[in-house]
């Protein structure tokens, strides 16, 4: 049996945990709050960073880091592959995932998080308004280019749903629960979304909850 190590709003947890769903492979959630730094974690991964997956079944080295995680199953299990295509197009859905990963987790969700989550969970501090404030200037900014993709795609890396519309609503949905995003504005970003929200893989997180910090009442609302 897989267990999954991640918090609820650990946007890389989430980009594994859709993949899993699409590809129907079952798993066991293991809480785990990486800020805590617990040594059992540290020495699966030195890194503390969620997500990590351990097979108890089997023994050996965990699966580390998000992106090795969803290459393992891809190159595992056969149904619903979500890295495919020509090699120009696998190497666009892997360009999108780590900008998803990267400048929009370092620009948006992280900071989201840190100020919204972290620190009331680990310190009981304030956020920085300023930091929110442009976080959410950068989510904006991102959004933009999403829309600019649908316009000319009918999924963020071509034709057919991949890894990228995966990473990209995982990242979407922790910004979303933490009440970074203006959605009036991202018409084509918003229908895309909808149709991601609607998914049987997508809906165990819509009904997760962080203690003390509740979503906006839209959040779990698949027409919202």
């Amino acid at each position: 049996m897989w267990q999954l190590y991640q918090f609820p709003l650990c946007p890389f947890s989430r980009k594994v945990r859709l993949l899993l769903g699409e590809k129907g492979v079952g798993y066991e959630l293991v809480r785990e709050s990486p800020w805590a730094r617990r040594d059992e974690f540290l020495d699966m991964n030195p890194a503390g960073q969620t997500p990590v997956m351990v097979d108890t079944s089997r023994p050996g080295a965990p699966l580390i880091d998000s992106m090795a995680i969803c290459e393992y199953f891809e190159e595992t299990v056969d149904k619903a592959a979500t890295i495919n295509g020509t090699a120009a197009n696998r190497a666009e859905i892997r360009r999108l995932v780590a900008w998803f990963d990267g400048p929009f987790y370092r620009d948006v969700t992280g900071p989201l998080l840190y100020e919204r989550m972290e620190k009331r969970l680990a310190s009981r501090a304030s956020p920085d308004a300023k930091a929110l404030r442009e976080a959410m200037k950068a989510a904006i900014r991102h959004l933009d280019y999403v829309d600019y993709l649908l316009d000319h795609r009918n999924w963020l890396g071509g034709a057919t749903m991949s890894l990228a519309d995966l990473a990209a609503a995982a990242q979407i949905s922790v910004t979303d629960y933490l009440g970074g995003i203006d959605w009036q504005s991202h018409e084509q970003t918003a229908r895309w979304y909808r149709g991601l929200k609607s998914r049987p893989s997508f809906r165990p997180l819509l009904s997760e909850r962080i203690e003390m910090l509740s979503p906006p009442a839209h959040y779990d609302d698949v027409d919202f």
